[in-house]
């Protein structure tokens, strides 16, 4: 039996690949459905996007007919295809974006919170099923049959180019044809219409910002008047009245709990909020992505560019924010005194966020590693109350006005499906299942503590002396499956969040919808700063009927082309960024017995005694103490400096 199915698949392998290749693509379409028979709804009402995909699936394991190993290659190949169909699956049940090539970048940001996802019986499971595909690997290497010579290579190879040849002719006229989509918006839908596969490879294929049609010096000028050029190129920047602090909170997964139609509370979860709503300038925010993408949301709320214009599920931060600097809102105000800062209560290494914020004309970056007193959730994020100090901290730390972008956590998912909270504020009343009721429980109690955070920031800043204006807005909303735009009131679209701004001082309440890539240059309109790129665009041409496309074509030119806008030459200069804003220091080392106590200022849970760049076991016993729990040779000790560590990378050292 066996060399009979050997041989039947060896006398029609192109035809058993046909096969094949029709059976991974609803495997792949099925598990992103959640069901086979979504999957063959699929099948049935796109056929033509069905079988082209099926064809990208054929021409890559048609790739194996050119090896002797072809049994071997074409399992391998398979099993990717398989392992790329389950991995949008599982992601696709945490959260509302899918599978793309851009979270390979980010593996070992998913690493680090795995544990806030996973169960520590899943995660072995994971491990046990890696040195199992491992195993089966090796086995297959040795056990699947070899070709003997070469006489098959030239047949198999045109075969090859045939069918790769065929694919990209049909690729061309799917497009063409608009049978397939070049554009994502909306990347979920995106994978829905256009299959999972040639989107997956869209991701990895189709990055950074298009090549505008016509692109030149001249179209580049054309955007601006001669006078707003002047003012972008010389002056820059003016401010015209004061120049208050500007404080950006974006709340991570903030969202109503009461807009839900299917959800019923015992108390309303957001009292401060939505009293700031009714009587503060607000609207709603449309952010790019749905319940994931925070770095891109701050990316857009900071540069005033739109993701839109990137490779889907591109994150700027993985890419060319690495490699170069870009003209951003903290780079304009600095132009006028401001000192600039950004705050987050998670990992500074998360989204590269550290290398990044340079490039976009940060002067200091507090993240968790330089937070005392930090309290977690159920589900081990940080609790946004610790950022009222640090925010405060951040402003008693300069003289000049301030401008500081604050990313908090506290309401990031995965939201648990059974009661884990005890004598919770915030109640489920009515919810369509058990473990949506726990969900959205465990949400709204989130959100409540996070209400309760701007309640107490707000009261913080009012008895300061000094002007501040504070934005508050949600990044996105959280992935639950019941979050859908059927499923929220008012016709609102789960891409909107609301936003607020609220100031200490008169500023006439507005009610408006905006984009995250306009809230900066709306909000610089309000208090009379104007100039910049991208800022000038968005303040004096939002109404033009080229807006957009004009944004498209200097997101490009600032990016990736020619720099026309500024000359041909780059302006902005890497700032030396600081970590934190407290200076951590060694004030005394005191020895008992064989141990050493180092004394100083400043030391957190992240804090490490390190000797020549050597982390050194360390023992964290409050702020102003750390214990030294591994011999040191005496000489070395007045060598020894603090560093903030995080996962055994050194992020900065006391002088």
């Amino acid at each position: 039996m066996k060399n009979k199915l050997y041989h039947y698949f060896e006398n029609y392998s192109i035809r058993m690949l046909v096969i094949v290749a029709i059976l991974l693509n609803l495997f792949i379409e099925s598990f992103a459905r959640q069901s086979l028979v979504n999957g063959l709804k699929f099948l049935v009402n796109s056929p033509l996007v069905y079988f082209y995909n099926a064809l990208i699936i054929f021409t890559v394991i048609l790739v194996s007919e050119v090896f002797r190993r072809k049994y071997f290659i074409l399992i391998i190949l398979c099993l990717l295809w398989i392992a790329l169909g389950s991995a949008n699956g599982i992601i696709l049940s945490n959260r509302m974006t899918p599978f793309t090539v851009n979270d390979l970048k980010s593996f070992k940001d998913a690493l680090s919170i795995a544990t806030n996802y996973l169960s520590v019986p899943q995660m072995i499971a994971i491990g046990v099923g890696i040195v199992g595909g491992v195993f089966v690997i090796v086995l297959l290497w040795r056990k699947t049959p070899k070709r003997k010579d070469w006489t098959y290579f030239k047949k198999s190879a045109i075969t090859v180019a045939l069918g790769i040849a065929i694919c990209m002719g049909t690729s061309f006229a799917a497009v063409e044809t608009k049978t397939v989509d070049t554009i994502f918006p909306n990347l979920a839908y995106g994978y829905a219409d256009n299959g999972v596969p040639y989107c997956f490879i869209n991701t990895w294929l189709n990055t950074g910002v298009r090549k505008p049609k016509g692109y030149s010096k001249k179209q580049i000028e054309d955007i601006f008047t001669k006078k707003e050029q002047s003012l972008i190129k010389k002056d820059g920047i003016v401010a015209e009245g004061d120049k208050p602090n500007i404080i950006f909170v974006q709340l991570e997964s903030l969202m109503d709990p009461l807009t839900l139609k299917d959800m019923e509370f015992n108390t309303d979860p957001l009292p401060t909020l939505r009293k700031l709503y009714a009587e503060c300038s607000s609207g709603k925010t449309v952010q790019p992505s749905v319940g994931a993408g925070t770095a891109n949301v701050e990316f857009e709320a900071m540069t005033g560019m739109s993701i839109r214009y990137f490779g889907p599920g591109e994150y700027p931060y993985k890419n060319i924010m690495r490699k170069r600097t870009v003209e951003t809102i903290p780079y304009n105000l600095k132009q006028i005194g401001y000192k600039t800062h950004t705050l987050h209560n998670h990992r500074a290494v998360f989204y590269g966020r550290n290398e990044v914020f340079p490039n976009m004309g940060i002067d200091t970056f507090t993240s968790v590693e330089y937070m005392n007193n930090v309290s977690r959730t159920p589900k081990n994020w940080a609790r946004d109350n610790v950022l009222t100090k640090v925010i405060t901290q951040t402003l008693d730390s300069t003289k000049e006005p301030d401008y500081i972008y604050t990313v908090s956590v506290q309401g990031h998912g995965k939201y648990p499906a059974e009661e884990v909270l005890e004598n919770p504020v915030v109640k489920v009343t009515k919810a369509p299942s058990e473990s949506l009721k726990w969900q959205h429980e465990y949400f709204a109690n989130q959100v409540y503590e996070m209400d309760m955070f701007v309640k107490d920031l707000i009261e913080t800043l009012e008895k300061r002396d000094e002007k501040t204006v504070v934005v508050f807005y949600g990044d996105h909303v959280p992935a639950m499956e019941n979050i859908t735009d059927k499923n929220l009131k008012d016709g609102r679209s789960v891409y909107e969040t609301d936003y607020c701004i609220w100031a200490n001082f008169d500023m006439k309440p507005i009610k408006q919808d905006v984009h995250a890539y306009q809230i900066g240059a709306i909000l610089l309109d309000r208090l009379g700063i104007h100039g910049g790129t991208i800022t000038t665009l968005h303040q004096n041409h939002s109404n033009d009927k080229d807006y957009m496309e004009n944004l498209h074509r200097l997101q490009y030119d600032m990016l990736y082309g020619r720099g026309y806008i500024y000359n041909g030459t780059n302006p902005w200069k890497r700032t030396n960024m600081r970590m934190g804003v407290a200076d951590i220091k060694v004030t005394d080392v005191v020895t008992i017995g064989d141990k050493y106590y180092i004394k100083g200022e400043n030391f957190t849970e992240y804090s490490k005694i390190t000797l020549n760049g050597k982390i050194l076991d360390t023992e964290y016993l409050g702020p102003t103490v750390l214990l030294l729990k591994e011999k040191v040779d005496s000489k070395d000790v007045p060598k020894m400096k603090i560093s903030q560590v995080d996962k055994n990378e050194i992020l900065s050292t006391s002088e």
